[in-house]
């Protein structure tokens, strides 16, 4: 294991981080790290707007990197490799890291590792716990996927469900648009639930129950929809209603993958969705019930960062895998490519 400079930039967050992938603890093995929001920029849009993501990346990277290092006391000539979010994502930012990773690994004649985001999510949990071992049930919740997979080891992924429409995040975050919360929506959605009744507006509950194994969410929020547009009920409790519903969801949906999958050490979450307390608390519950422990990274680990892409890179560089300068920029990249096919237009390998 190595000192590896992580990129992250595939959305709307500019991230650099150092990591020290020997150390034996977390905060050791994060060396120096810095984020650098872009929710002024695209607040007034009620989403990220790529091209705007794509110029503001631009503008804050290689400045961030500079920085990064002067934090870590460290020179470019001392960092063992660079890794970079190679996708999937934004097309535009994640375009803008790899090629500054690149320029970067060129300049100090260092390797090249392009890291898939969501093994950077899968692998959060091994650089907060460190003696997090292969296998374990991992549901990852962000904005862009709500999948379950079985990890079984560095690059060897099965998946056992994924979203046929809207993830997770997108609904908390088209939840608090319908309910002028502004941006971001989901800690928006998060506090407001915290005031209101969940039991006081009837929800569906997309697919619970059922033998199809997969996430749906879109009916679900056409029904915040209507609720909203009924005018029966405080904002406060659609929000909280909501959020029990795809809670709801999410623990029927994993305890049936749980029943699907193999042998495991730990109920992993990851994601931006995975800094819900609410829903912490009930996969702290679900994982009990088997017997497990429920491991979550802390919040600022669950949304995009770029010490885990620095992790999933000293991981991938420990194992010999690197890649080469021309490695492409993919704004879709699954993690197990030979899932079968899901039906439902939204669906995010």
């Amino acid at each position: 294991m190595a000192l590896i400079l992580g990129i992250e930039s595939s959305c709307d967050e500019t991230a650099v981080a150092v990591i020290d992938g020997a150390a034996a603890t977390l905060a050791a093995r994060i060396v120096a790290q810095r984020i650098a929001s872009q929710d002024d920029e695209h607040r007034p849009y009620g989403g990220v707007v790529p091209e705007i993501a794509a110029r503001a990346h631009a503008e804050t990277l290689a400045p961030m990197v500079g920085a990064v290092l002067r934090d870590a006391g460290l020179r470019l000539d001392q960092i063992d490799a660079i890794a970079a979010t190679a996708g999937p994502g934004l097309i535009g930012g994640v375009m803008v890291g790899l090629v500054t990773a690149k320029a970067l690994a060129m300049a100090a004649d260092k390797p090249l590792l392009a890291v898939n985001h969501l093994e950077g999510h899968a692998l959060s949990a091994r650089l907060a716990e460190p003696g997090l071992a292969f296998p374990y049930l991992l549901l990852l919740a962000s904005g862009g996927h709500c999948q379950i997979l079985e990890v079984r080891g560095l690059g060897q992924y099965r998946r056992l469900a994924t979203t046929i429409d809207d993830a997770l995040g997108e609904a908390f975050d088209k939840t608090a648009k319908l309910l002028g919360l502004g941006f971001p929506g989901g800690p928006a959605v998060e506090r407001l639930a915290r005031e209101g009744d969940a039991r006081a507006v009837p929800l569906p509950r997309p697919l619970m129950g059922s033998a199809e194994p997969h996430f749906s969410f879109a009916g679900l929020k056409s029904a915040v929809m209507r609720a909203r547009d009924a005018g029966l009920h405080r904002p406060a409790d659609i929000a909280a209603s909501f959020q029990q519903a795809a809670i709801d969801c999410v623990i029927d949906r994993t305890r049936r993958a749980m029943a699907a999958a193999g042998p495991v050490n730990a109920l992993v979450v990851a994601g931006g969705v995975a800094a819900n307390a609410a829903l912490r608390g009930a996969l702290t519950a679900l994982a009990a019930e088997a017997g497990l422990p429920l491991v979550a990274p802390p919040p600022k680990l669950c949304t995009d960062n770029a010490a885990m892409i620095g992790w999933a890179g000293a991981e991938r560089f420990a194992a010999g895998l690197t890649d080469p300068l021309d490695a492409l920029a993919r704004p879709r990249w699954p993690l197990d490519p030979d899932a079968e096919p899901v039906r439902g237009a939204g669906v995010k390998a």
